[in-house]
C-alpha cells in the first residue's frame, strides 16, 4: 500500500515502522498490537502518513496521556519555533543535564567581526559554541552550506579570547544542532572539518531523541492537558522542560489552571518522566 508522506513523496506503507515508534511511546505490546491492527483497517491507498500519526496519537491518548505525549516527541520539539529561540534554551538544557555550563545568546568578538552566539557550554575546560537550526517544516534538511558557513564563524572566533563563565577563555570546539536532519555531505564535510553534529536522528546511538528518552528532557509542548496557549505561556516564563513543573506546580498556577487541571498536569508529567 502507497502513503504520501510529508515532503509529499510516495512511499511504501511500513507496518513494523509504525510498530517501533508505538511502541517507543512507553505502550505495551498488547495495546501496541491493537492499535496497529486499528490503523491497518482503516488506513487505504494514498492516506498521508499525517493522518496516520493522528490516528495513533489519538488512540495512544485514550490509554494513557503520557504515552501520547512521548510518541509526540518530534512535533512538540518543532513547536518550540517559530523562530527557534525557545528551540536554543530547549539545546542549553539538554547539554546542562549532562553536566556543562551554558550560556544563551552572547555575542562574541571574532578576529574580523562580532558574531551572536546560540548556546556556548564548558564541561572539563574545554568551551565550545553551539549553533542552532531550526526548521519548522518536518521535512527540511540542514545541507553541507549550514556547517561550511559556520565553520567560517568558529574560525573566526576561536582565536580570541573572550570573558563567558571566566576571564581569558578560548573556545576550541563548535556544535551544530538541528531539529530535522542533516544531509550526507553535511555530515561528511562537518566530520572532515571537526565539527560536532547533533540532529533527531544522528548520531545514531546519541541523538536528540536518544538524549529526551535517556534523561527525560521532555520539552513543555509534549503535554497533552495543555493547550497551545497555555505552553506558549510557560515557554515565557522560561519553564522549558516537563520535569521542571514537577516540583514546580506555581507555574501552573501563573498560568491560572484550575486545580483539577493542575493535578491533571502534573500526573502527565509525573508518568512521562517516570517519577514513581
Amino acid at each position: 500500500m502507497k502513503i504520501v508522506k510529508h515532503s509529499g513523496d510516495i512511499v511504501e506503507f511500513n507496518p513494523e515502522k509504525l510498530k517501533k515508534s508505538l511502541l517507543k511511546s512507553g505502550a505495551g505490546n498488547e495495546v501496541v498490537e491493537r492499535i496497529l491492527q486499528s490503523i491497518l483497517s482503516e488506513i487505504y491507498e494514498g492516506i498521508s502518513t499525517k493522518q496516520i500519526y493522528k490516528m495513533a496519537f489519538a488512540m495512544l491518548k485514550k490509554i494513557a496521556n503520557s504515552h501520547a505525549a512521548r510518541y509526540n516527541l518530534r512535533e512538540a520539539i518543532r513547536l518550540l519555533g517559530p523562530a527557534g529561540f525557545f528551540f536554543e534554551k530547549y539545546i542549553a538544557r539538554l547539554f546542562f543535564a549532562e553536566q556543562y555550563q551554558t550560556v544563551t545568546n552572547i555575542i562574541l568578538q571574532g578576529k574580523c567581526v562580532s558574531h551572536e552566539i546560540d548556546v556556548v557550554v564548558k564541561k572539563n575546560g574545554t568551551i565550545a559554541m553551539v549553533e542552532c537550526k531550526y526548521h519548522a517544516g518536518r521535512d527540511a534538511a540542514s545541507d553541507v552550506k549550514v556547517p561550511m558557513y559556520i565553520l567560517s564563524r568558529f574560525n573566526d572566533i576561536k582565536g580570541n579570547q573572550h570573558t563567558i563563565f571566566d576571564k581569558e577563555e578560548i573556545i576550541s570546539k563548535c556544535w551544530i544542532v538541528t531539529n530535522n536532519r542533516f544531509t550526507t555531505d553535511a555530515i561528511d564535510f562537518a566530520n572532515c572539518s571537526g565539527l560536532n553534529l547533533l540532529s533527531w536522528n544522528y548520531p545514531e546511538d546519541n541523538n536528540l531523541k536518544t538524549k529526551n528518552d535517556n534523561n527525560y528532557l521532555y520539552p513543555v509542548t509534549c503535554l497533552t492537558t495543555l493547550s497551545l496557549a497555555e505552553k506558549d505561556k510557560l515557554l515565557i516564563l522560561d519553564v522549558i522542560l516537563v520535569k521542571e513543573i514537577i516540583n514546580n506546580s506555581d507555574c501552573l498556577e501563573k498560568i491560572e489552571l484550575s486545580t483539577n487541571r493542575i493535578k491533571n498536569v502534573l500526573k502527565e508529567a509525573s508518568d512521562l518522566c517516570r517519577y514513581i
